[in-house]
């Protein structure tokens, strides 16, 4: 069984689609939408989760997440999971950090096909050169949620966004 709710966001209304014990997507919605709704307890616990990372008191989800996708993708988004939060890594490091440093291209589209932003952090993946490159959701959006996520961070490091 599926269910689906939606939920207003600061950057956007956000569709979040999940089973009852795990979250299958989570995007954001620019367009007209139908707006049938059949949430359950564990859709609220992401919508909960949300509110807390909008006001800064989040910094890791505790979901359950099943997004389909290839062997390689799912390799992609483990390790933009363990980017911390307020900071950034760059498509480089994550192609190395796989053992692939020629993989770079793969890894892009691997990130650009992440079914569940904010939660898997793809925004987090930058240019090597510090440019904000590759956000399907708007590129406002991807230096929003970084500069969202630097203001409550308790990194030193302050990020210098480019467009």
């Amino acid at each position: 069984m599926s269910f689906k709710t939606f939920y207003n966001s600061p950057v956007g209304l956000i569709e979040i689609c999940g089973t009852e014990n795990s979250i299958t997507s989570l995007y954001f919605i620019d367009e007209e939408f139908n707006p049938v709704v059949k949430s359950n307890q564990y859709i609220e616990k992401c919508v909960k989760q949300l509110d807390e990372y909008f006001k800064g008191k989040n910094k890791n989800f505790e979901l359950n997440l099943q997004p389909e996708g290839t062997d390689f993708q799912k390799r992609v988004w483990d390790e933009l999971l363990k980017i911390p939060y307020g900071e950034t890594r760059s498509y480089m490091e994550i192609t190395k950090l796989l053992g692939d440093p020629k993989a770079i291209r793969a890894v892009a589209n691997a990130n650009g096909q992440n079914k569940v932003s904010i939660i898997i952090p793809c925004h987090r993946v930058i240019g090597s050169d510090g440019s904000l490159t590759g956000y399907g959701s708007g590129l406002w959006r991807k230096k929003w949620l970084l500069e969202h996520e630097q203001k409550f961070s308790n990194t030193e490091k302050q990020l210098k966004l480019t467009l």
